[in-house]
């Protein structure tokens, strides 16, 4: 009887393929560790350590990497970590914008006058607005001042106590600027928009000092006459805008000592 004779196994090939992978997964691990412990968020560091260890055990790896560095992982494995990770949408967002340091002094009295003069700011009486030098009050005339005259209405005293409080509350600097349009004037007491202005200053200076109790030494007075106007001379709405005083609340940073004189001279024609 003829012995059987035995196969011979065949060899199995393709036993690399499992060496490889787990290669693979390991050297995968490996770098997410390595990005993870990169970053400044130690939190996000601790999580992607222990997804890594839990994928590891229980498969998944690529999952939980995605979960944890990008949010949501698609149907096609696929997740949007570049929208959220380092270097992605978020880092690329606008920064909010803050007010410049000399501005931001002033914020504070301007968010409380804006509050106190809320009536006076909407008929259009005062206007103000921070600008790099300080806070200015623009004091329109026509509520302050009769027309062509440096007498400071009786009718406006309770805005002008606002302001004087303010004032008091700061130790700033304070420069009062008259301003005038460009239609000329020449009476028996101003002989000029100059003089005029200049006497609009010293009349805005009477009152806060005087009757308010703001320190004098803190005021600069000056007039402007029609050299810096703010509107169109051109039509009645522009030139009621330019005829004003101007009380600029100085900021601590920006301002200078004024070696000048207190009141600058009238322009002689």
């Amino acid at each position: 009887m003829a012995r059987s004779k035995k196969h011979a196994e065949h060899a199995n090939h393709e036993r690399w393929l499992v060496s490889y992978a787990d290669f693979i997964t390991l050297l995968f691990a490996f770098f997410v560790v390595m990005f993870a412990t990169s970053q400044t968020d130690k939190a996000k560091a601790k999580q992607v350590s222990e997804a890594v260890k839990e994928a590891l055990e229980n498969g998944g790896v690529s999952a939980a990497v995605h979960e944890i560095m990008g949010g949501t992982v698609d149907e096609k494995g696929k997740g949007n970590a570049q929208m959220r990770g380092p270097g992605g949408a978020e880092k690329n967002a606008k920064p909010e914008m803050k007010p410049r340091p000399e501005e931001a002094e002033l914020l504070p009295s301007l968010q409380y006058l804006n509050s106190q003069l809320k009536d006076d700011i909407k008929n259009g009486k005062i206007e103000m607005r921070l600008e790099q030098r300080g806070l200015v009050i623009s004091l329109r005339e026509a509520a302050f001042f009769p027309s062509g005259g440096d007498n400071v209405e009786p009718a406006s005293m309770p805005s002008l106590q606002k302001v004087a409080g303010v004032l008091q509350g700061l130790s700033n600097p304070v420069r009062l600027e008259g301003n005038t349009d460009s239609v000329p004037i020449h009476t028996a007491r101003f002989r000029n928009n100059w003089d005029l202005s200049a006497a609009r200053s010293i009349a805005m200076l009477g009152v806060l000092s005087g009757k308010f109790n703001v320190p004098s030494e803190r005021f600069s007075v000056t007039g402007y006459a029609d050299t810096k106007p703010v509107a169109s001379n051109d039509t009645e709405e522009g030139r009621a805008h330019n005829r004003r005083v101007d009380i600029v609340i100085l900021n601590q940073r920006t301002a200078v000592p004024d070696s000048a004189p207190k009141t600058v001279a009238a322009k002689k024609e």
